[in-house]
């Protein structure tokens, strides 16, 4: 068995990709993790004028969410990490998704009479426009606030592969 840590975001990442296999996106991962990003998806057609547009992402699990005024308050980026989304600009778009689990392992998925449930829910933030720390140190933590009203779901996702999905916010 896993232990606890992998265990939780191995669980985030595969919750994430049956998302994307729900919007029928093609996904596909670095040979290696050395960009921060975990996974990339693209759209396997036209979205517009756009041929195959994509987008890659950082997968962060949390089991004890601080959530204050409207929003998850993360602080599990360290400042290299949160560079590797911001220090752009990308010809692909990077985002970070936060996927919130059950604090019990056990808890992760609940099968039901019609169907499996996948607890609870990943939530993504852009960083557009926003600054790289100048001197990053991967002893410190960058706070990242990201919008309640940000919940990954199959359209959403789609939406984040076509085109840009609501207001940046600025972290703390």
């Amino acid at each position: 068995m896993l232990d606890p840590w992998n265990h939780q975001g191995k669980f985030a990442e595969d919750y994430v990709r049956a998302l994307a296999s729900a919007a029928g996106l093609l996904i596909y991962k670095d040979d290696l993790d050395y960009d921060g990003i975990d996974l990339g998806f693209r759209y396997p057609g036209r979205a517009g004028l756009v041929s195959s547009p994509a987008i890659e992402v950082q997968i962060k699990s949390w089991s004890n969410p601080r959530i204050s005024g409207g929003e998850l308050l993360y602080d599990g980026l360290n400042e290299v990490q949160y560079n590797k989304l911001v220090d752009g600009p990308f010809t692909v778009p990077r985002y970070l998704i936060i996927v919130v689990v059950p604090t019990d392992r056990d808890s992760y998925a609940r099968f039901e009479t019609d169907g499996m449930v996948l607890r609870q829910l990943g939530y993504f933030r852009a960083f557009d426009g926003e600054q790289a720390i100048s001197r990053p140190d991967r002893g410190r933590h960058r706070r990242v606030r990201v919008p309640l009203g940000n919940v990954l779901t199959v359209r959403t996702l789609l939406g984040l592969v076509h085109g840009p999905v609501g207001p940046s916010v600025p972290a703390a």
